[in-house]
């Protein structure tokens, strides 16, 4: 059916990604659980375009200080995405935007997370495995800012420069401009 195979594409995904590897739990170690979360995609009329499943950590039972130290990821305020947009207008400017494809599974944790495997997915022969995490998971509390810290350090090799005031804008001048 077509949830069982957006819940095996979204493991496919996580598994090329490198995101975790299956070990033993660590003595001491708490792993934390996953969810799904299940969402139609639809068509401008109304048609079922995709099936997407997602599979999400339980981040609300992380301890502070224990599970995760840093949390905080900075966005752009509203009235400086106007302002740009008003600038780039007047003056001509292109202005790109993206989307980055499950964005928060690229952020590397700096923190050890153990997960436990996906009900209904577990791999046979070593169900009482659980996965550790080399990158986040929508739901943890610190994924947000292992992405932010990923897409800054992409943008930088890119010869992006850092806005001052606003950290979450970026600006590369090429040519003669």
């Amino acid at each position: 059916n077509e949830w069982m195979q957006a819940c095996e594409d979204e493991i496919c995904s996580i598994e090329k990604n490198n995101t975790w590897d299956l070990v033993d739990l660590p003595y001491g170690a708490k792993p934390i659980g996953l969810k799904w979360v299940f969402k139609l995609k639809r068509n401008s009329d109304g048609s079922i375009n995709k099936h997407k499943a997602r599979l999400v950590a339980k981040g609300y039972v992380q301890r502070y200080g224990i599970d995760f130290e840093e949390v905080f990821a900075p966005v752009a305020r509203l009235e400086t995405i106007r302002l740009l947009i008003s600038f780039a207008a007047t003056n001509g400017w292109e202005i790109h935007h993206l989307d980055v494809k499950t964005a928060f599974l690229h952020g590397e944790l700096k923190e050890i997370v153990y997960v436990r495997q996906p009900e209904g997915f577990e791999v046979k022969g070593c169900e009482d495995k659980v996965y550790k995490l080399n990158k986040a998971l929508y739901g943890l509390r610190q994924a947000p800012r292992a992405w932010n810290h990923k897409l800054n350090q992409i943008l930088m090799e890119l010869q992006f420069t850092k806005c001052s005031k606003e950290p979450s804008v970026y600006r590369k001048v090429s040519g003669e401009s």
